[in-house]
């Protein structure tokens, strides 16, 4: 089996992330199906304190993977942004869109931080 896929944290300290194992009870899956979800870089995870431990602006209302977020990371990963690069990008202010992608993934404009990230980010 291999290992999952973990960043530097890059994120605001103020950034609330969870345990793995606290994401599959939150998307009620086992914890190997977030494992192959971070493999699949449908989500990416951080080593915050030597846990791995996922941002929880990645999930929404419902407890589910925000809709829009696997596209993001594909987007940029394809154009050959790391890990580090996409979340820095997510979480860093943006006084256009306004806000930071990441929140916006939640909203009307979630399209728009999709077209960003393929328009190039940075």
């Amino acid at each position: 089996m291999s290992a999952f896929p973990s960043s530097k944290d890059v994120l605001p300290d103020t950034e609330t992330v969870i345990s793995l194992p606290e994401a599959a009870d939150l998307l009620g899956v086992p914890v190997t199906s977030v494992h192959q979800l971070l493999r699949d870089h449908q989500i990416l995870a951080v080593r915050r304190g030597g846990v791995v431990s996922i941002p929880s602006r990645f999930f929404d209302a419902e407890d589910a993977i925000v809709r829009m977020l696997p596209g993001v990371i594909t987007v940029m990963r394809d154009a050959k942004y790391t890990d580090e690069d996409i979340l820095t990008w997510l979480f860093t202010d943006d006084s256009t869109l306004p806000g930071r992608p990441v929140d916006a993934l939640h909203g009307q404009l979630a399209r728009e931080v999709v077209r960003r990230a393929h328009a190039e980010p940075f």
